[in-house]
């Protein structure tokens, strides 16, 4: 009897509802609380222009959109599969280099090198100058040019900003690669597109598809590049509907739309990196042998991955730094030196409390059990993926409601008026870099936790430790490294979020990236260029990490 009630009973995950696991949960409903937010919003506004957006400017901010993914993620494909496939399996002059150099452009935010490209390219920029100069052209009736601020030079400059994305996927998938596989392609005749068609390309076809999905994930977000250019998607509607048109609800209701276009991307991302499995025939596994393209091809090769290098990285390096010191005063502006100061404290206080969160939420799920692990960790991932403009939506709206209730409780006790604490203040901001980017924490933080033996905070405990105490005498000493790292990593995302930052700063509050936008806004690029560098060399730093990891 009893095993016939065995076998009929389902086994259960048991949840100990301690105040690590309770704790988690709450860190989990925080991160979430925005994105549902979104959603009730927009089901619930205070005025429906549903069928106003519907009728009107939806269908245009969805082409438009669609238009932007379809271009950046067929040209980042290209160039980051190709790029990779170069380094990978062939030799050829600068490719020591150009393995690491590759990846630099990620250090660049998108409306950077929008502001470089356009000042280059303009009528007034070194190259319509030049060819003026050249062929004796006096007006710009004279020769045609393209269009420089137009959705197809904005699709370039994403293309160039997110392409490492597939590059650094595509080269990882293309090491991990059989050398003995291409070798007998070769054997039976495949030449170089053989090879690249028939052998490494369905191989590496699921992480490609990954880094295809989080390039469009940011081409959906972006708002800096696209409204410079002058093209209006769903990102730059939210703006448009909420500040220009002073309703908030419809904004949440192209935030909505926005939030279902996300979600099936990172719906195809998990699918594809679910397929992402190699069974390796070898425990001695013979990696792929390159080979030396000498004269006219090795030089192809160079010149073929130069190119993104060259306009992700080298283009909008150049810009600011010619910008830059043209007036050298404009180091020293007070209002510069605020903005740094501004970004130190928010992407600072944002990052710490973050990862420590994520190492809350990480050891607080751990200890609750693999069932609640399932449910709580890939939720929290969410975040990442909305856009800032939607987590502005998500955010100001309800601590707004929140801040005048508690203001007026405040006032109701005391007699005294404290005024709007949360979104008069930077507090907003740290909430939204916070909840945007707990899943870049909550990643690392989970990684590092995997890779401590589960003997020693086993010992610990059986000496006598707490929970807390495995967790700082045990996890936390040796986990040091990788909880530096995500502090890094989520401050220079902190620094480079512009989206968020727009919409949440209180009233004459700069950080760097909105100084560099608005400056830049305004063709005041010898203003905004210090502030560009600072982000620049900022975000350098974190890929010069990623490139030692990936070595």
């Amino acid at each position: 009897m009893s095993d016939e009630n065995s076998q009929v009973r389902p086994v259960l995950p048991r949840l100990r509802p301690d105040g690590w696991s309770l704790g988690a949960a709450l860190i989990a409903a925080i991160v979430l609380a925005p994105m549902l937010a979104v959603v009730w919003i927009a089901f619930h506004p205070t005025e429906n222009i549903w069928p106003h957006l519907l009728s009107s400017v939806l269908p245009r901010y969805i082409e438009t959109t669609l238009v932007m993914m379809a271009g950046v993620g067929a040209l980042t494909a290209a160039m980051g599969t190709g790029a990779a496939w170069l380094v990978v399996m062939y030799r050829f002059p600068g490719r020591g280099w150009l393995d690491h150099a590759l990846l630099f452009p990620l250090a660049i935010p998108a409306y950077v090198g929008a502001f470089a490209l356009v000042d280059f390219l303009q009528y007034a920029g070194p190259v319509q100058t030049g060819l003026r100069a050249a062929m004796g052209w006096q007006t710009a009736r004279d020769y045609w040019f393209p269009e420089v601020r137009s959705q197809g030079f904005a699709i370039l400059v994403l293309s160039f900003a997110l392409y490492p994305y597939v590059y650094l996927l595509a080269r990882a998938a293309f090491r991990e690669q059989s050398g003995s596989s291409f070798e007998v392609a070769r054997a039976l005749g495949a030449g170089p597109w053989g090879l690249f068609l028939r052998v490494g390309l369905p191989l590496a076809r699921p992480a490609i598809a990954t880094g295809v999905a989080l390039v469009l994930m940011e081409t959906v977000a972006d708002y800096g590049t696209v409204t410079y250019f002058g093209v209006q998607t769903l990102t730059t509607g939210i703006f448009s509907t909420w500040l220009n048109g002073n309703n908030a609800g419809g904004a949440a209701q192209i935030a909505g739309v926005v939030l279902v276009v996300i979600l099936i991307l990172v719906a195809a991302e998990r699918a594809s990196r679910r397929r992402a499995r190699f069974h390796r025939p070898t425990r001695a596994l013979r990696p792929v042998d390159p080979v030396r393209l000498t004269g006219r091809q090795g030089w192809a090769a160079l010149a073929l991955c130069l190119v993104p290098f060259a306009m992700g990285f080298v283009l909008p390096v150049a810009v600011m730094l010619v910008h830059a010191f043209e007036s050298p005063s404009v180091w020293l502006a007070p209002e510069l030196v605020q903005a740094l100061a501004n970004t130190l404290v928010v992407g600072g206080t944002a990052a710490v409390l973050t990862v420590a969160a994520a190492v809350f939420l990480v050891y607080g799920v751990r200890m609750a059990g693999r069932g609640f692990a399932r449910v709580v960790l890939p939720l929290t991932t969410l975040g990442y993926a909305a856009p800032g403009a939607v987590l502005g939506v998500g955010i100001l709206i309800p601590l707004a409601a929140f801040d005048n209730r508690l203001a007026d409780a405040v006032l109701a006790v005391t007699g005294h008026d404290p005024g709007l604490m949360l979104t008069g203040t930077s507090a907003a901001l740290v909430i939204a870099y916070a909840v945007r980017f707990f899943g870049v924490a909550q990643g690392a933080v989970d990684s590092a936790f995997g890779r401590v033996s589960p003997s020693l905070p086993m010992a610990a405990r059986s000496l006598g430790r707490s929970a807390g105490g495995a967790l700082q005498s045990v996890y936390l000493p040796l986990m040091r490294g990788s909880v530096a790292t995500a502090l890094l990593v989520v401050f220079v995302d902190c620094v480079k979020e512009l989206p968020a930052t727009l919409l949440l700063r209180p009233f004459n509050f700069d950080t760097l990236s909105t100084r560099v936008f608005e400056l830049a806004s305004l063709e005041k690029l010898s203003e905004a260029a210090p502030a560009a560098l600072v982000v620049m060399l900022v975000g350098l730093s974190a890929v010069l990490l990623l490139a030692r990891a990936n070595r």
